[in-house]
C-alpha cells in the first residue's frame, strides 16, 4: 500500500513538472483584417475561436492570469495575422513606457509571441507590441543561453518588414499584427505546424503571463516548452528586396563634403536561406559608442551597432564576452574607431535540412593610407542542431591582406543533459605568421537551473598566440576558472513587500601559464526584489591583483608591479522602471591597487507618457594610490521624443571630464520599413587639444523595394 502511495504521489509531481504543452490550430481567414487594432468589431476574426488560456509566471506562479487575454491566429495567402485582445478592468491602470521600434517592453503593458517556425525548439522568430502599436522583432536562437544577447536574451538587431496597429478602449487595449510570410523562414511543405508562445506582461500589477506555462528561470525565448498552433498553409514564394541608399555627408573643420550611393540586396533562395548582398556599405544613422572609463589592464568592449552585421549576428557566434572568436568591428573599424570603407559584400545564412544553421559572409574593405590595407574577409559558420537542446558546429575565420593573413578555426558544442543540465563548450586555434606555438583557446561550461536554485561553471584556456584578429580578446595567455552558485527564495506570505531574495556568490580567477595569479574576484552577493517593481543590492567583494609589469592607470600615475589584495563593499538601489520617474544608485567603497577607490553612479530618469523620455547618469571615480591620487567622471545625458512609433528624435551627450571631451549624437529617423527611411544625424566632439574638434551632418534616405516571386 505504501508503494502504491508512493508511485501516485511521484506521478502527481512528475505531472506538475511536465504538463503537456498547450495546442491550437490556425484559420485560413475569408478577407484580411482591417489592421486599425480594433479587433472585437472586425468581422475577419469573428470564425475564429481564441486562446484565453493563460498562466501567470510572476508574481504568483501556476495561477491563472488575473486578466482575460484573448489570441486570435489567422492566416491568407501572403500573411499571417494575429490578433489580441487584453482586458484589463481598470484600464486607468495600462502603463506604456515608449513607442519608439524596439524599445524595451519590461516596463511596460505589452504583448509578445515566439515563433519557432522548423519546430525545432531551439529557434524562433520574435514579435512584439505594446498599447501605443510599437514594433518589437528579434531573434532567439540556443534559447537565448548566448553571452551575447540583448534584452532579456533576445537579439533584437534582426528587423524585418511587418506591420502592428493597436487601441485602448474600455475594455483595454488590443492589437493586430500582420506578418508577411516572406518576412519569415521555415521548410517547404506546403502544411505546417509551429512552435508558438504568447507573452502578456500587467506592468500596474506586476504580472507575467504565458499561453504555456514556463518556470520563472526561463522566459519567452524557452521554445522547448512552447505549444504548437497546426494547421499553417504556407506559400510556395520567394522574395527579392533591394535596399538603395544616397547620402550626403558634411564635416567640419576639415571642409570634406561628400555624397555617397549604395545598395543592399536580400533574396530568399529557399523559404529558410537568404542571400544579401551589400555594395558601397553604409551605416551613417549609428548611434555614437557610450564611453566607458577603463580602470585597469584589459581592453574594453564596445558593441556592434551598425546594422548590416547586427542582423543574423547571432548565427556567427562562438565564445564567450570576453573571448569572442568572431567580433565584426574588426571589419571598417580601425583601431583607433577610424571609419575604414566597405567596398561591398555577400551573406548567406539561414537553415537547410529543418535543422542544419549556416552562415557564410564575405567582405571587402579599401585601404586607407597610415590606417589600415586593403583586405578581405571570409567568415564560415555550419552549426547542426540536434535532439534535446544540442548541436555541434564549427566556424572558420579568414582575414587575407597587407602583409600578413590570419586565420581562426573553432569547433563547438552544446549538450542539454536533461530539462535542467547544460554542457557547452569550444576549442580553437588561430594562425599567425611568425606565431608557431600557443595559439590554441577552449572553453568548458556546464550549467544547471532549477526555480530554487542555479549554478554556473567554467574554465577557459587562451594561449599567448592566440591571435583571433578578427575577433575580440579582453586577454590572451592566461587560464581561468569560475563558479557560480545563486538561490531564489520566494516568500510565502502574501503580505510580505519582498516577491524574491536572491543570494548568490561567485569565484573567478586567471592565472598566467607559470602559475601566477593575475587576477581574482569572491563576489557575495545578496539581491532583494521587491513587488512594488524596485531592487536593492549588497556586494562584498575581495579582489587580488597580481601585476607583473608596472602600468599607467591614469596620467602621470603608474600601479607599481606587485600583489594587491583588497576588500571593496558595494551597494546599490532602484526604483521601479515603469515608473514615471525613475532613480538609482549604486556606491563602491574599498581597497584598491594598494590605496582606495570610492565609485559612484546615480541615475535617474524621467518620462511623459509613452513619448518622452530623458536619462541622466553620472559614472564618478576617486582613486588614491601611493604613486598619485586622480579622479573621473563620465556624465551621460540622453533625450528622445517620439511623434508616432515611426518618427523620432534623440539626443546622446557625453562629458568626460578627465580628458574635458563633449561628445554630441543628434538623429532624427523617419522609419518607413524595418530599417529603412529618412535619417538626418549630426555629431560633434569638442576636446582641448587644438583640431581635434569635429562636427558632422549627415542626411541619408533608404527604401526598401520588394517584388514578390513565384515559385
Amino acid at each position: 500500500m505504501k508503494s502504491l502511495i508512493t508511485v501516485s504521489i511521484m506521478c502527481l509531481l512528475l505531472a506538475h513538472h511536465v504538463s503537456a504543452a498547450p495546442s491550437a490550430r490556425a484559420v485560413r481567414l475569408a478577407h484580411s483584417p482591417q489592421l486599425d487594432g480594433h479587433v472585437s468589431t472586425d468581422m475577419a476574426w469573428s470564425d475564429l475561436a481564441p486562446i484565453t488560456s493563460f498562466t501567470q509566471q510572476r508574481p504568483k506562479e501556476d495561477a491563472p492570469a488575473s486578466q482575460g487575454t484573448e489570441v486570435y491566429v489567422g492566416f491568407t495567402d501572403t500573411h499571417l495575422y494575429i490578433g489580441v485582445v487584453c482586458h484589463e478592468e481598470n484600464p486607468n491602470d495600462i502603463i506604456v513606457t515608449g513607442k519608439e521600434r524596439d524599445a524595451s517592453l519590461n516596463n511596460s503593458d505589452s504583448f509578445r509571441m515566439v515563433i519557432d517556425s522548423f519546430g525545432n525548439g531551439q529557434t524562433g522568430f520574435v514579435f512584439g507590441t505594446n498599447p501605443s502599436g510599437l514594433e518589437y522583432d528579434g531573434q532567439a536562437s540556443n534559447e537565448s543561453r548566448s553571452s551575447f544577447s540583448q534584452d532579456g536574451g533576445f537579439d533584437l538587431n534582426w528587423d524585418t518588414s511587418w506591420q502592428v496597429e493597436a487601441t485602448i478602449g474600455d475594455f483595454g487595449w488590443s492589437a493586430e499584427m500582420a506578418i508577411p510570410f516572406s518576412s519569415l523562414r521555415y521548410p517547404s511543405d506546403e502544411v505546417q505546424t509551429w512552435g508558438f508562445n504568447f507573452q502578456r506582461t500587467m506592468q500596474k500589477r506586476k504580472e507575467v503571463v504565458y499561453w504555456a506555462p514556463i518556470p520563472r528561470q526561463y522566459q519567452l525565448s524557452r521554445m522547448s516548452l512552447a505549444g504548437s498552433i497546426s494547421g499553417i498553409v504556407l506559400p510556395h514564394q520567394r522574395s527579392f528586396t533591394m535596399t538603395p541608399y544616397i547620402l550626403s555627408k558634411s564635416t567640419r573643420p576639415a571642409g570634406d563634403d561628400d555624397q555617397e550611393f549604395g545598395l543592399d540586396i536580400k533574396y530568399s533562395i529557399t523559404p529558410s536561406l537568404t542571400l544579401d548582398a551589400t555594395l558601397n556599405t553604409d551605416f551613417a544613422q549609428v548611434e555614437v559608442d557610450q564611453q566607458q572609463v577603463n580602470l585597469d589592464r584589459f581592453s574594453l568592449f564596445f558593441p556592434e551597432k551598425r546594422p548590416f552585421f547586427q542582423e543574423n549576428s547571432s548565427q556567427f557566434e562562438v565564445g564567450t564576452s570576453r573571448t569572442q572568436l568572431f567580433f565584426s568591428r574588426r571589419i571598417g573599424i580601425g583601431p583607433d574607431g577610424e571609419a575604414i570603407p566597405i567596398a561591398g559584400g555577400l551573406r548567406v545564412s539561414g537553415k537547410v535540412n529543418g535543422s542544419t544553421n549556416i552562415g557564410l559572409l564575405a567582405m571587402q574593405t579599401e585601404e586607407v593610407t597610415g590606417v589600415a590595407p586593403k583586405n578581405d574577409f571570409a567568415v564560415a559558420r555550419i552549426n547542426q542542431e540536434l535532439k534535446g537542446r544540442s548541436a555541434i558546429g564549427m566556424l572558420l575565420v579568414n582575414r587575407s591582406g597587407g602583409e600578413t593573413d590570419n586565420q581562426t578555426y573553432a569547433i563547438d558544442g552544446r549538450w542539454g543533459i536533461d530539462e535542467n543540465t547544460t554542457l557547452s563548450g569550444f576549442v580553437a586555434r588561430t594562425k599567425t605568421p611568425g606565431i608557431s606555438k600557443d595559439d590554441h583557446a577552449y572553453h568548458i561550461f556546464a550549467s544547471y537551473i532549477t526555480q530554487d536554485w542555479t549554478f554556473r561553471g567554467n574554465i577557459t584556456e587562451v594561449g599567448e598566440g592566440f591571435n583571433p584578429e578578427v575577433g575580440f580578446l579582453s586577454r590572451k595567455g592566461f587560464r581561468q576558472f569560475e563558479i557560480f552558485g545563486l538561490h531564489s527564495i520566494r516568500p510565502a506570505s502574501k503580505k510580505s513587500r519582498v516577491l524574491e531574495y536572491r543570494p548568490h556568490a561567485s569565484y573567478r580567477g586567471y592565472w598566467d601559464f607559470d602559475g601566477f595569479h593575475e587576477t581574482g574576484r569572491l563576489h557575495l552577493d545578496h539581491v532583494i526584489e521587491w513587488k512594488s517593481g524596485g531592487s536593492t543590492g549588497l556586494v562584498l567583494n575581495h579582489i587580488h591583483e597580481g601585476v607583473r609589469s608596472p602600468f599607467e592607470i591614469s596620467d602621470g600615475v603608474i600601479v607599481p608591479a606587485g600583489d594587491y589584495n583588497d576588500w571593496e563593499f558595494h551597494t546599490s538601489a532602484s526604483n521601479d522602471k515603469g515608473a514615471p520617474l525613475t532613480y538609482g544608485a549604486s556606491v563602491t567603497t574599498g581597497g584598491f591597487f594598494g590605496g582606495d577607490r570610492l565609485a559612484l553612479s546615480p541615475n535617474v530618469g524621467f518620462r511623459i507618457n509613452d513619448a518622452f523620455s530623458a536619462n541622466l547618469s553620472w559614472n564618478y571615480n576617486d582613486v588614491e594610490l601611493p604613486t598619485g591620487n586622480f579622479n573621473v567622471g563620465l556624465t551621460n545625458l540622453s533625450l528622445s521624443y517620439s511623434f508616432t512609433p515611426k518618427m523620432s528624435v534623440a539626443a546622446l551627450i557625453q562629458y568626460d571630464d578627465r580628458d574635458n571631451v563633449l561628445a554630441t549624437n543628434l538623429r532624427f529617423s523617419w522609419i518607413q520599413d524595418a530599417n529603412a527611411g529618412l535619417f538626418v544625424v549630426y555629431n560633434e566632439t569638442d576636446e582641448d587639444s587644438p583640431g581635434s574638434s569635429r562636427r558632422e551632418l549627415i542626411i541619408k534616405y533608404s527604401r526598401i523595394l520588394s517584388v514578390p516571386w513565384g515559385s
